[in-house]
């Protein structure tokens, strides 16, 4: 298989860290704390890019359809004393459809729980491989990438998709495009400049497919993804701090790029909210994992994604309860938001995607509990009392607030 299925062995790396065992693959709102999750009842259109009242942009690639659905109402500050939501936070990185049936497959479990998620789009994935060399990656090859170029079917299947999730209230990030990871061309090296060189050619595979496959009959995607994109997550985790000065520039809202993060609540660097994927606990460990499922792959099978079976069922109820815990760690105790990071693939068996589907489950459903994309945590934060959240950011990884909730914010 091609496209996502390489990301396994293709520029992920592994970056020593002893604080989480080994880390560093890349890969709606509250209504101010009533009970619900998500995004209204989840249903929506799930293809079209078209309505009466869309507006075409440039090739016709992508059109503005105006405003998107089933978004939470609009957020409100906490009242002194209220107890903060506890959100969540379900990403992809990729998010390209390559006939395994995964992207729908979460959409509809979405859908089934009311939760919204981000979508971390590469823009590789909607460049065919004949037209590669309109790709000019930062201090590598014209057209060289470190994913595969997906088929054209895989290309329709992916516009389909990601169609499905803006209808159904789901964001649309970027993963960027190429997903280099080492040498010279390595992310982690670029500049702010080849920051911006990489971000405008996403922006261009995403704003002009149409154009570069000839598919002139499809219906366009139904966002400007100009207004859209707000947020991306950088391959394996890498290259943040040269990527912040460029996205503040865009005026994007946060970043999902940091790794090793612990569970507390978040800070702006550049003016962007710093959303890192967490330190949580891994079952039968000393050390944490990061809430990515590569990560949990890498502690479990040493970078194999195809151990032998027998070892599957331990691993997925392993995976499964790492993020359970998380989730519990932070609910009952400091309610600092929780993010989990995912690939849409079938590594060992397809564990990955069973455990985090069941921790999903688990998670929703519950008082307070909100499953909803960084774009709409953004719009929640951002309404908040800065005296708040700087009262929320004083309580550490797994400490209760002292005298409960509505003593320790009485007195933000």
């Amino acid at each position: 298989m091609r496209g996502i299925s390489r990301r396994g062995m293709l520029g992920l790396g592994l970056g020593a860290a002893a604080a989480v065992g080994v880390a560093g693959c890349g890969g709606g709102d509250s209504d101010g704390g009533k009970a619900g999750t998500g995004n209204g009842d989840g249903k929506g259109a799930q293809g079209s890019g078209k309505k009466a009242d869309a507006k075409l942009i440039g090739d016709g690639s992508t059109a503005d359809t105006g405003k998107q659905p089933h978004q939470p109402p609009k957020p409100v500050p906490l009242e002194p004393g209220q107890t903060p939501p506890q959100f969540v936070v379900f990403s992809w990185d990729g998010a390209g459809e390559v006939g395994n049936g995964l992207f729908p497959r979460f959409l509809d479990l979405a859908k089934d729980h009311g939760a919204s998620m981000t979508f971390f789009l590469s823009g590789l994935y909607l460049l065919p491989e004949s037209k590669k060399r309109l790709y000019h990656p930062p201090n590598n090859k014209v057209g060289a990438s470190d994913i595969g170029y997906l088929t054209d079917d895989h290309v329709k299947a992916t516009l389909t998709n990601v169609r499905r999730a803006w209808n159904e209230g789901h964001e649309i990030g970027t993963h960027f495009n190429g997903h280099f990871c080492s040498g010279r061309g390595d992310v982690a090296n670029w500049t702010p400049a080849q920051w911006q060189s990489e971000i405008d050619q996403a922006m261009s595979f995403v704003t002009n497919w149409k154009t570069n496959t000839g598919w002139t009959d499809e219906d366009p995607l139904p966002f400007d993804y100009k207004r859209e994109l707000v947020g991306g997550r950088t391959p394996c985790l890498r290259g943040q701090d040269n990527l912040l000065p460029t996205a503040q520039k865009l005026g994007w809202r946060y970043d999902a790029s940091s790794p090793g993060g612990t569970q507390v609540w978040p800070v702006k660097r550049h003016g962007l909210w710093d959303l890192p994927l967490q330190a949580i606990p891994f079952p039968g460990h000393k050390f944490d994992v990061l809430s990515m499922d590569y990560n949990i792959l890498a502690n479990q099978s040493k970078n194999s994604t195809k151990a032998p079976p027998a070892n599957y069922p331990g691993w997925r109820k392993q995976a499964t309860e790492a993020y359970l815990q998380g989730f519990k760690r932070a609910y009952e105790t400091n309610r600092a938001p929780f993010y989990i990071g995912n690939h849409f693939e079938q590594w060992n068996g397809g564990i990955y995607m069973d455990a985090v589907e069941e921790a999903l489950k688990g998670m929703a459903g519950k008082k307070d509990v909100r499953l909803v994309s960084f774009r709409q945590y953004c719009d929640w934060l951002d309404v908040q009392d800065p005296k708040v959240l700087a009262k929320l950011r004083t309580l550490g990884v797994g400490q209760k607030p002292a005298g409960g909730w509505n003593t320790f914010l009485q007195q933000a």
